[in-house]
């Protein structure tokens, strides 16, 4: 069991569970709510969806380094006070970004938002951990889990509805209000939790010094990349090429986000039968995805066909590399757990950042057909390390 979990819990504290799920689907909430309404942001702030774009690309960037240097910052602080000083960010940022009236404070929002990001999610897990008894752990991460599928498949279709009713604005308000919601649940719940033994930087280059890990490491962030490039810049793509509008579009990002969701939970059935074939073709699925939506996707029915299959795809991907890590190395899955963050978000920032000057400069079906490239080379490196293990 991890050094986290070292204290025994003789009771569940649930409340307290539910307020972290809370917490960190709020942040995954607003890390991606530019996604479905990059267009009025940049409409707003005169600047365009590519620029808009990097609100994504920032948080990703700045919760890269977040992920791994906050248990070596904090490693002397109750992580009850660091919990709370996540939420708190979340608040401040979003109400940054509600009432940003230029870009730079727009991104200055982003940055602190991505601060908490990394923080919470890198110790999300550790923490449920210490708030139940060892045998009813898999059901505190399962919760924490559900909460970010959840989140992931609202926020986009919600924000794009919620855009057109009453501005977005006002969509990072209620986000803010959330956040608040949150905050004060935890002060309520979360218990006193003593730091654990305190992380070194060197245990992260140790565990790099692993081909195999860094292998797959490097595999999963190829995935979210190619992830990253397509999702980022679809609501440009459906209102420039599918010309949809409207609730339209929040439609289309719903089918998305169910799509997804429904990956995820098929993705424990597909994972039994075969890591290795999982990991290997439904990136494949995703490339070819991408392809047919930049050939057909003038056509709602085609792009939406073909989107869903992304999603869907996608949702195995999201779920296969952390239960790929858990066996390649199950005596550092607190390290590993923290740069499986830190490349993920190395991949949202290279597929936001990337995409955006491919789109402003070249267009949208070649950031997008970038994208499709690069799930290829995902595939090529996740051959080599999953046999190691398959």
């Amino acid at each position: 069991m991890d050094n986290n979990h070292n204290i025994t819990i003789q009771q569940p504290r649930w409340m307290a569970v539910y307020a972290v799920a809370l917490g960190v689907a709020g942040l995954i909430t607003a890390e991606f709510l530019p996604v479905s309404i990059l267009s009025p942001i940049a409409n707003e702030l005169s600047i365009t969806e590519g620029a808009a774009g990097q609100t994504m690309s920032v948080t990703a960037f700045v919760a890269m380094f977040s992920s791994l240097l906050i248990s070596v910052v904090t490693q002397k602080v109750d992580r009850r006070y660091v919990v709370l000083s996540f939420s708190l960010l979340q608040i401040i940022s979003s109400l940054l970004v509600s009432f940003a009236p230029n870009f730079f404070v727009l991104m200055l929002g982003r940055i602190l938002l991505g601060i908490a990001v990394g923080g919470f999610w890198a110790l999300s897990i550790s923490i449920a951990m210490r708030l139940v008894p060892e045998k009813f752990v898999p059901k505190a991460l399962s919760i924490v889990f559900s909460a970010v599928s959840i989140a992931t498949v609202i926020s986009g279709p919600l924000a794009s509805f919620l855009d057109g009713l009453i501005g977005w604005r006002y969509v990072f308000l209620l986000v803010a209000i959330i956040g608040g919601i949150s905050f004060v649940w935890q002060i309520i719940s979360l218990p006193s939790m003593p730091p654990a033994i305190p992380t070194k930087l060197r245990s992260f280059a140790d565990l790099l010094k692993n081909k195999t890990v860094r292998t797959g490491l490097l595999a999963n962030m190829f995935s979210f990349v190619g992830y990253a490039i397509f999702f980022t810049y679809l609501r440009p793509f459906l209102e420039n090429v599918t010309h949809l509008t409207g609730n339209t579009i929040s439609l289309a990002l719903l089918v998305y986000g169910i799509a997804n969701l429904l990956g995820a939970i098929a993705a424990k059935f597909f994972l039994q039968k075969s890591l290795f074939l999982t990991l290997t073709l439904s990136p494949v699925l995703m490339a070819v995805s991408i392809l047919f939506v930049i050939l057909l996707g003038a056509e709602l029915k085609f792009a939406i066909l073909f989107i869903a299959l992304f999603a869907f795809s996608f949702g195995s991907v999201q779920v296969g590399w952390p239960t790929w890590l858990t066996q390649s190395a199950k005596d550092q899955a607190e390290t590993a757990g923290s740069l499986l963050v830190a490349f993920t978000q190395i991949a949202l920032t290279v597929g936001a950042g990337v995409g955006g000057l491919i789109f402003d400069k070249l267009g949208i079906n070649v950031a997008l057909g970038l994208g499709s490239v690069v799930l290829i080379l995902a595939v090529a490196l996740a051959i080599p390390a999953l046999k190691k293990n398959c």
